[in-house]
């Protein structure tokens, strides 16, 4: 009986080393030496075209099964937490009276008690709805991509879009997640592994070059791990040492796009496990700012270590995100007014993500870290542009909190993107449509005192 499997467990064998032969070859070849000398074959951008074609053609084919099937299908009329579809006031009010009144509808206006809903109804979505709150919920998309989490128009259409939608699927987790999950487990092997190496070095030339080179190889080999196709813009603007590089925040990716075109000096606060692991080993290369927990929440040595920072123009700029917490992407929210208080340059930044290919936004009440990465690693790419904006520094008479939205405003305008705080009265004027007319103008009657049904 061992004789008869021992040829069978030997081709077995063999057939799996030329597989992990094949496969770690090509990884090496296409993937981990382009990232080291930071080329590229356009593969990327290929793959990038190819889903944009494929994604016209599902829509299409949706839209033209739903009406063959009259099914009606939803669209985002807005990022909005109540979806609604934008009637006006008569209509809606018409609406009501229609299902609980038997006066003729098309007769004169007059105010009838049914009425009240509407106005209550439109009083609780405004305090639901409002502007802030859906800036921490996933951008809505306006076609399918063909994922299983965003599939709200999908119903069977067809065998075409169904067997489309299963190959998707398969090459998703079948070859793009395994090949993505190796890449990152070699950027991140790299990254502390070398980093630890460098650590050794005394302090001079020879370790901040190094220690530059090996983090931009890291970083490029994880940008690969999310397929992310990145377009950067003005690269004449990069960050210089002794300066802050200011950026909007989406994802905890952020850190790897921009580091990827550009070595940083982080911020942030110290963590444990594998975190703890990676920040450890990154601080001993280049001179990162971690900070306890305690430490945090004085905002007074926070900003004397920053600053302690910025004055030596030999150390790298530092990356930080004043917004404080992810944002799905459509809006810049406030900055806090801490990182405008040092006297340095400010190097803005513009983050823009395309929501088609894959939703960088991280929502950290509804996703854990873990299971957000294998989210991003299972979509089809990650696709953002990212823009180098000219530096600003602080004007004469200026403060922080206006300087801070000035920079603020500036990256929200180049990156297409809602500046929230700068904007309420805009948004305002904007949605004066839904607002209700004035009572004399919905009711002729109210005017002069008299009913319009009433006899003369």
């Amino acid at each position: 009986m061992e004789l008869f499997f021992n040829p069978f467990d030997n081709l077995v064998c063999i057939l799996l080393g030329i597989s992990l032969t094949v496969w770690f070859t090509l990884l090496l070849v296409f993937i981990i030496v382009p990232a080291i000398f930071g080329v590229s074959f356009g593969i990327r951008r290929l793959y990038m075209k190819t889903l944009l074609k494929l994604f016209e053609w599902a829509t299409l084919r949706i839209e033209r099964g739903a009406k063959e099937n009259n099914h009606h299908l939803y669209k985002p009329y807005s990022n909005a937490i109540i979806a609604k579809e934008p009637t006006s006031l008569e209509e809606e009010i018409n609406e009501i009276r229609r299902s609980g009144s038997n006066r003729e509808l098309n007769s004169a206006p007059e105010f009838e008690m049914s009425d009240i809903f509407y106005f209550a109804r439109r009083g609780v979505a405004s305090i639901m709805d409002d502007e802030v709150t859906k800036r921490f919920s996933a951008e809505e998309l306006e076609s399918w991509n063909l994922l299983t989490r965003s599939n709200n128009n999908f119903h069977y259409i067809s065998l075409r879009l169904t067997v489309l939608w299963g190959l998707g699927l398969l090459i998703r987790y079948g070859l793009l997640l395994p090949l993505r999950v190796t890449l990152a487990f070699t950027g991140v092997g790299l990254l502390v592994f070398l980093t630890c190496v460098i650590g050794l070095l005394p302090n001079g030339r020879l370790k901040n070059v190094l220690s530059q080179k090996v983090h931009l190889m890291c970083y490029r080999i994880c940008v690969r791990a999310l397929t992310a196709i990145i377009t950067y813009h003005d690269s004449e603007n990069k960050p210089k040492n002794g300066g802050l590089c200011v950026a909007n925040h989406t994802s905890p990716i952020d850190v790897i796009i921009l580091a990827s075109d550009g070595c940083y000096a982080m911020v942030g606060q110290i963590h444990g496990g594998l975190m703890g692991v990676i920040q450890r080993s990154m601080v001993k290369a280049c001179p990162h700012i971690w900070f306890e927990r305690s430490e945090v929440k004085d905002r007074h040595l926070v900003a004397k270590r920053l600053s302690d920072h910025v004055e030596d123009k030999s150390k790298l700029p530092i990356l930080i995100f004043p917004e404080g917490t992810c944002i799905n992407n459509t809006s810049v929210m406030m900055f806090k007014k801490g990182s405008f208080e040092i006297d340095a340059t400010v190097y803005p930044v513009a983050i823009k993500y395309d929501p088609r290919f894959g939703d960088a936004f991280w929502n950290s009440s509804k996703f854990g870290m873990v299971n957000y990465l294998l989210r991003m690693m299972s979509s089809w790419a990650i696709v953002c542009s990212v823009w180098y904006l000219p530096p600003m520094s602080r004007e004469e008479g200026e403060d922080a909190v206006q300087f801070a939205n000035r920079v603020k405003a500036a990256i929200a305008r180049q990156g297409g993107l809602v500046d929230l705080l700068c904007s309420l009265t805009a948004l305002w004027r904007a949605s004066s449509d839904c607002r209700p007319p004035p009572p004399d103008v919905l009711y002729p009657g109210l005017r002069d005192g008299t009913d319009p049904q009433s006899p003369p």
